[in-house]
Order: C-alpha cells, then sequence, then structure tokens
C-alpha cells in the first residue's frame, strides 16, 4: 500500500495549517489531505490514524483516529478531521487525547521536536465495533486483530 499526501512528503515538516489551534499555538487545525493506492486482496474497510509517538505521556498521543472507511474512498481531503462532512457517510471519527472526536493538530511542548504518524489500516472486516466515545487505544486493539497491512507517512514540527 502506498500512503501520500498533496499536504507535505514523509519526514517534512508538518505546515502551520495543520498545527493545533491551542496550548500557545496559532495553527488552522485542518487535517492534511490523505491518498492511498494498492490495498491488499480482502480489504473491506480502512482506519486512518495520526499518533505522536514522542508526547510526554509515557504513551504517546492520539491526534486523529477515522474508523469505518469504505473501501471505496481513496482519499480523505484536506480538513476532512475539521468539517465532518467532508469525511465519507459510512466513517466515523472518535475521541482523541484531546478529549474529542476530529483532528487535533501537532502541539509538542516549546523546544521539543515531535513526528506526527499517519497511518492508513486496511481491514479484513467492513466496520469496527467502535463508536465516537472509543480511544485511540482501542481502535488500534480493534485494528490489531484485523489488519490487513498498514502505510505510513509522518511529519516532524517543533
Amino acid at each position: 500500500m502506498i500512503l501520500s499526501s498533496q499536504d507535505f512528503t514523509d519526514g517534512q515538516k508538518l505546515p502551520e495549517r495543520h498545527v493545533f489551534n491551542g496550548m500557545g499555538y496559532h495553527g488552522d487545525n485542518l487535517s492534511p489531505h490523505l491518498a492511498w493506492s494498492g490495498l491488499p486482496e480482502g480489504t473491506k474497510s480502512l482506519v486512518v490514524t495520526c499518533f505522536d509517538p514522542d508526547a510526554p505521556t509515557g504513551s504517546g498521543w492520539w491526534h486523529w483516529v477515522v474508523a469505518n472507511i469504505p473501501v471505496t474512498t481513496t482519499e480523505l481531503v484536506q480538513g476532512a478531521g475539521t468539517l465532518p462532512d467532508r469525511l465519507p457517510k459510512q466513517a466515523i471519527q472518535t475521541r482523541t487525547d484531546f478529549g474529542q472526536c476530529g483532528y487535533g493538530g501537532a502541539a509538542p511542548p516549546a523546544g521539543e521536536s515531535h513526528r506526527y504518524v499517519f497511518t492508513l489500516h486496511a481491514l479484513d472486516v467492513e466496520r469496527l465495533e467502535v463508536d465516537a466515545e472509543s480511544s485511540g487505544a482501542m481502535v488500534g486493539f480493534n485494528v490489531h486483530f484485523h489488519q490487513l497491512a498498514s502505510a505510513t507517512l509522518t511529519a516532524v514540527y517543533r
């Protein structure tokens, strides 16, 4: 599988429009455009996540979780995580570590450089039994049992 974005390339700095608006930051908090191809045979749905493994929490930080994306979907447009009408109807955003559903942009502690790992998961089921209150860890647990393949795209921000 290949995961790409019109907004940044792997290893590049996350543009300001995708940075959080709060916690001392003044970004636009727009989720980036993501597109994919090469799904494995048997894929029935998709999950997209954004995770910061460098957050000083002992367990990282979930910035975005979108489950139950139809297999016919080939991209999420910029702002899909901020403006829910831009998501496919069947898709569901779950709670992030900001405490709410939807995209929460980069907001590392001052002076720290963090990685923001966007991951596309191809699943062998049409939907996961999760809802808007499910945590990123709960979605990840369910993905573990149904994942056929995954692809990542990492941005950095300081």
